[in-house]
């Protein structure tokens, strides 16, 4: 491996590794993964990386993983100078530049789609990526207004499995909806209200979507009129809701074995 040592005289080259905070991107789609078990997963798609920024250590344990992908610039130094340069403690010793790969088209999704409306939380986008990719349900919607799937710290949180799903940034939700349904999809609002259906007596479609809401707000009232079914999770009447990453992980698995098991009944 050709790598390239950092120091005072050209640490512009890893500029970027502190510019791309959070939830900021640059005009090429940019983005910044963290920690080895990330860069690891991602190295073994086809996401196209411009470089990685990491330790000794880190090229010796994976220099196997990383010959398999031509990446150009392959940058080493210290775990302390890299703290110096990101402008924060890491717990880790290994990053990567990577571009998102291209959206998939609503005509291009999978039967199964887990679709979000107003969340907040970068963790929860994460987590819900994660568990739909361990689930199986490969299609992600996600809205303009939401914490991008590809920003650092949904991508750290999804622990990179994020790069298994197809997934859209849509901008307006009812107009979203629509198409989906056109496309002969049931759409699903999940939300606590007297006309919800518990999740066990769901009848699941082939087609399906699960709309998640906000994690204060749910889903508003104009929403679930647009939806082809309210269903919640059965649970104790003092308990109003589960978080929406776990709300959403019970759903997707209940509506995707229910399915598979009346299919093969």
């Amino acid at each position: 491996m050709n790598l390239i040592n950092i120091n005072e005289t050209n640490k512009e080259l890893v500029e970027i590794y502190h510019q791309l905070r959070d939830k900021a991107f640059v005009s090429d789609n940019s983005f910044i993964a963290d920690s080895p078990k990330v860069v690891n997963i991602l190295l073994q798609t086809n996401i196209k990386i411009k470089s990685i920024l990491a330790t000794h250590e880190y090229y010796k344990e994976c220099e196997d993983l990383i010959l398999t992908k031509n990446i150009d610039n392959l940058f080493v130094l210290s775990k302390k100078d890299m703290e110096k340069i990101i402008g924060h403690k890491i717990h880790h010793n290994c990053m990567m530049h990577g571009i998102r790969p291209e959206q998939t088209s609503l005509d291009n999704l999978d039967d199964n789609i887990i679709m979000l409306d107003e969340i907040s939380s970068s963790e929860n986008v994460g987590s819900i990526a994660r568990s739909a990719a361990a689930l199986g349900i490969k299609s992600f919607l996600v809205p303009k207004t939401a914490p991008h799937p590809y920003s650092r710290r949904a991508l750290r949180v999804s622990m990179g499995h994020v790069s298994k799903l197809k997934y859209l940034i849509y901008g307006d939700i009812f107009e979203t909806i629509k198409l989906l349904k056109k496309n002969d999809y049931k759409v699903f609002g999940a939300e606590v209200v007297d006309t919800s259906i518990n999740l066990q007596d769901v009848n699941v479609p082939k087609k399906w979507v699960l709309l998640m809401g906000h994690e204060g707000k749910g889903l508003s009232k104009e929403l679930l009129d647009i939806c082809d079914y309210t269903v919640k999770i059965e649970m104790e009447s003092d308990v109003r809701s589960f978080n929406v990453a776990v709300a959403s992980s019970i759903m997707m698995y209940v509506m995707k074995t229910q399915f598979t098991n009346s299919y093969n009944t």
